[in-house]
């Protein structure tokens, strides 16, 4: 992997991953921005339930759904410039034009994974999503030496139905100035676990998961997947790595290598869940927003990465290492046609009720496994 990184005309910070060493990175962003100084979000805390808000209002003006041939993230190509000074790239991260983290609030990051514009991060090959791999590694690292951050979160919004305004294939990284209260949840749980039996909860989860047997979906020399015994979303999938590591820098050279396959596995196997044919054989490259004759469109997915925060902590009873990184890929799809929408129960109280049993999704994902 070589590492190219450059300015774009605002001051952001543009950074390319390439396959090749040989890459050459110097075109230069001609487009008349203003300074990215000028943008700034503000953290304010609710007293109530002790948690954050990013106040962003300077992201009511950002890019929304526009034509393919105006796509910010493809490459600049025949005097169309983009995010993308140059007229190709393997993976390209910069700072988001429009963050909802900025300053000493944090920093946000988009990760574009592919110059195709037309395929999606299950389209991809083996070698493209390891550099992905490689790029999130690289990130996670960097941001975490900045002194106002505490916590790096990768991910990835896919589909109009999550929200995302930009059909390209792509994803973004959120380097927050505090535990996140999601994490401090799983922080309080970990606690109280090993308070209570003496043992790591995330291993002992995996290891009860393995055990019991029926939500496994896919389980290698390397890394775990399966759907949660309490699963909020009606497609809930957790991929562990086998070793327990704090974050993806910490991965061994053993699960950065077979990582891709398993992975582009479990994001086409979610492709194909609710093809009206039942079996496997769904496109695995759709993009966005096309879908197969006879097929219902890509499924739109939310994929997570929860990763350890950074520095001491000392006020949350537990160690760094204590920690488990893990993926956590889900879909609001709830089955053809039909989405899981947020309502009373679970805007209002934060209590999911779960339509698809685990187990009966389990199988399903067991089902549409590429033959």
């Amino acid at each position: 992997m070589k590492k190219t990184s450059t300015r774009l005309a605002d001051g952001r910070e543009l950074i390319y991953y390439d396959l090749r060493d040989d890459a050459v990175r110097d075109a230069v962003d001609r487009r008349p921005l203003d300074p990215a100084g000028l943008v700034h979000s503000e953290i304010r805390h609710d007293r109530l339930l002790g948690d954050s808000v990013a106040i962003a209002s300077h992201r009511q003006g950002r890019t929304y759904h526009p034509p393919a041939d105006e796509c910010p993230l493809c490459p600049s190509r025949g005097g169309r410039m983009s995010e993308i000074p140059d007229s190709s790239y393997d993976v390209a991260v910069f700072e988001n034009r429009f963050p909802s983290l900025s300053g000493d609030s944090g920093r946000c990051e988009v990760v574009c994974f592919t110059q195709d514009h037309d395929t999606s991060f299950a389209g991809l090959t083996e070698e493209q999503a390891a550099l992905v791999l490689a790029a999130w590694s690289d990130r996670t690292a960097e941001l975490a030496r900045l002194p106002a951050v505490r916590q790096v979160f990768c991910f990835e919004n896919r589909g109009e139905e999550i929200g995302v305004t930009l059909g390209h294939p792509h994803g973004q990284i959120y380097a927050y100035p505090f535990v996140t209260p999601r994490t401090a949840l799983m922080l309080r749980s970990l606690a109280a676990h090993r308070e209570r039996t003496g043992g790591n909860l995330f291993d002992d989860v995996v290891a009860d998961e393995l055990a019991d047997g029926r939500r496994i979906v896919l389980d290698t020399s390397q890394w775990t997947a399966f759907v949660p015994h309490a699963a909020h979303w009606p497609y809930e999938l957790h991929l562990y790595p086998k070793r327990r590591v704090p974050d993806l820098t910490a991965l061994d050279d053993a699960a950065r290598a077979e990582f891709p396959g398993v992975y582009l596995e479990l994001l086409r196997r979610f492709d194909r869940i609710f093809d009206q044919e039942g079996a496997p054989g769904g496109s695995p490259s759709r993009g966005a927003g096309e879908a197969a004759e006879g097929r219902t469109p890509p499924t739109p997915y939310v994929s997570a990465w929860h990763q350890a925060p950074f520095g001491a902590l000392e006020g949350h009873g537990v160690e760094r290492h204590d920690f488990a990184l893990h993926l956590e890929l889900f879909t609001i799809r709830r089955t053809s046609g039909k989405l899981k929408f947020l309502a009373g129960s679970e805007s209002g109280m934060s209590v999911f009720i779960n339509d698809v049993p685990p187990e009966a999704a389990a199988e399903r994902l067991r089902e549409v496994a590429s033959r």
